[in-house]
């Protein structure tokens, strides 16, 4: 079985620098490692001092780096289903044209489509390690929603068979000037359904995939970094480590960095108390620039000796069902959330929890559908939703 290391934090804080880092490493010690970047703002050819593209380019024995191409990506997977949708909305000029071409191109599309190649690449068995240099945290995040948005708009646009959709497309044409999908659109939709399953699997596979934050010692990307854990949290994704980037040595003897490093020690004391249950790795500032395989190794001997690394550092349980004597308990772990943030509702057969702009359709188990949420409290990072009776009233 194959692994997948995600590697994301807030944009400039060195992703690309400490993920390369890692691929070199386990290059070195035999692993075939693939190294990707999902960021449209790709950094892989600066930092390894070399053109890179959209198929895998070897960097060294056992290294490949990939420059995913997400917008081939789209078109490949994407492009019958966009033509369905701009056929769906009546248009007339050259100008509305441009227009439909943003409009049927949700946010997160993109990157979406960067993780729907990794995917199929971990199918292909080729690579022990694949390591993923994500897009800054807002753009990774918002690709978490993607899954559920599509199936809404499967749900309320593709709601009939394809038999009666047949029968639909003729009349809706010629009453209501509406292009209905045709069979080739509708095969792609369910495809590409299918595929967001099976994607959405495998990210939260635990013995195979892990999510890393990178940070430094700084107030915003720190607030940032517990924001980026509790979603992550919410999401059910398991992330298992924390890398501290730019710390300014100790060792340097210079009143010019004695403040910045009073300021940084008061950040690392917090990081080190928030994240205190995961892995923490400090990668020092250095005094040039890392490019190439040898500044890339100094990182490698300086904070990256652990020889259980590329192992699954930790095994998070985001969420659990139990019986209780009135009927049943869901316990969701969502750290540093505040009550005054989060909502939570039904609809249909999902829990729906809202955190900010964030917001996660949890199925509710066929054992538990006759039940209604009777109370819901948030104690210690952990949303406790109760189960009880038919009668239940949701009391948040």
């Amino acid at each position: 079985m194959g692994r997948i290391i995600i590697f994301t934090g807030k944009g400039g804080v060195g992703k690309t620098t400490i993920s390369a880092a890692h691929a070199v490493k386990a290059a070195k010690e035999g692993k075939k490692t693939l190294i990707v970047s999902t960021d449209m703002a790709h950094n892989l050819s600066d930092i390894f001092m070399k053109e890179i593209k959209e198929e895998p380019v070897r960097i060294l024995s056992n290294l490949w780096a990939l420059e995913i191409d997400s917008n081939y990506e789209m078109t490949k997977h994407y492009g019958n289903i966009a033509e369905a949708f701009k056929k769906m909305i009546p248009h007339g000029s050259e100008e509305d044209q441009e227009v439909l071409e943003d409009m049927v191109v949700f946010p997160g599309i993109e990157e979406l489509f960067s993780l729907l190649k990794i995917k199929e690449l971990y199918d292909e068995k080729i690579y022990d390690l694949i390591i993923v240099d994500c897009a800054p945290t807002g753009e990774t995040l918002s690709l978490l929603k993607f899954p559920e948005l599509f199936s809404w708009y499967m749900e309320k646009l593709f709601p009939i068979g394809k038999v009666a959709m047949k029968i639909l497309r003729p009349v809706s044409k010629l009453a209501f000037k509406l292009e209905m999908p045709d069979g080739k659109a509708l095969n792609d939709i369910e495809k590409l359904y299918v595929k967001l399953g099976k994607l959405q699997s495998l990210l939260k596979d635990r013995e195979v995939c892990s999510v890393r934050l990178v940070t430094i010692p700084e107030k915003m990307v720190v607030e940032e970094s517990k924001r980026s854990y509790m979603y992550l949290n919410l999401y059910n994704f398991n992330v298992d480590g924390v890398y501290i980037n730019r710390i300014i040595p100790e060792e340097i003897d210079n009143s010019f960095f004695d403040q910045w490093k009073q300021i940084q020690k008061s950040y690392l004391d917090e990081i080190n108390a928030t994240f205190s249950n995961i892995p923490i790795y400090k990668i020092k500032w250095y005094e040039v620039d890392i490019n190439g395989i040898h500044a890339l190794e100094r990182i490698m001997r300086d904070s990256l000796e652990d020889i259980n690394i590329f192992k699954v550092l930790k095994t998070t349980v985001n969420e659990t069902f139990e019986k209780t004597e009135k009927g049943y308990r869901l316990d969701i772990y969502v750290p540093f959330a505040d009550k005054k943030d989060f909502d939570l509702f039904e609809s249909g057969t999902d829990i729906i929890v809202k955190i900010g702009n964030f917001k996660r359709n949890i199925p509710i188990p066929h054992i538990i559908k006759k039940y209604s949420i009777a109370s819901a409290k948030l104690n210690n990072g952990v949303l406790s939703i109760d189960f009880e009776g038919e009668e239940g009233v949701c009391n948040e």
